[in-house]
């Protein structure tokens, strides 16, 4: 049986580079789940907030994780999604974790924008957008 010329388009995103990329959001979603449930599960009370961010991290970077792995316009999609929720989530609660440090009195894993995981949370999804950038498929570019 014959496939349509579109699905028989080799998906290069998660090719190459796109390979550590992939490997490097699978790390961090490791980490900030293990982090988060960790934090969660034994001293909640003392940062309600900063906890569920860590958990909120966790999620975003498995749903980046996937979608970066996975083939298909609709997975493109939810990649550059997660990735953008990602990036957001890191400019603004770095940004609030710096200039209102009592609302963080427990670090996240965005943080000062990921000071205590050497910036990686910052600069990953300017990575993954670029990334995603490069490999989008011709229908998908303006």
């Amino acid at each position: 049986m014959n496939q349509p010329a579109a699905s028989r388009t080799q998906d290069t995103k998660s090719t190459g580079p796109g390979r550590l990329l992939i490997a490097v959001y699978g790390i961090f979603a490791l980490a900030a789940t293990a982090r988060a449930g960790f934090q969660i599960i034994s001293k909640f009370a003392e940062a309600p907030v900063a906890y569920l961010l860590s958990a909120l991290a966790a999620v975003v970077y498995i749903a980046a994780t996937i979608s970066l792995a996975k083939k298909g316009r609709s997975w493109f999609k939810a990649a550059a999604v997660a990735v953008c929720i990602e990036l957001l989530g890191v400019l603004i609660v770095g940004a609030l974790s710096i200039f209102d440090a009592q609302a963080f009195p427990q670090d996240t894993v965005w943080s000062q924008f990921g000071r205590g995981y050497g910036f990686v949370p910052l600069l990953l999804p300017i990575l993954g957008l670029i990334w995603l950038y490069r490999h989008r498929k011709p229908a998908e570019q303006p």
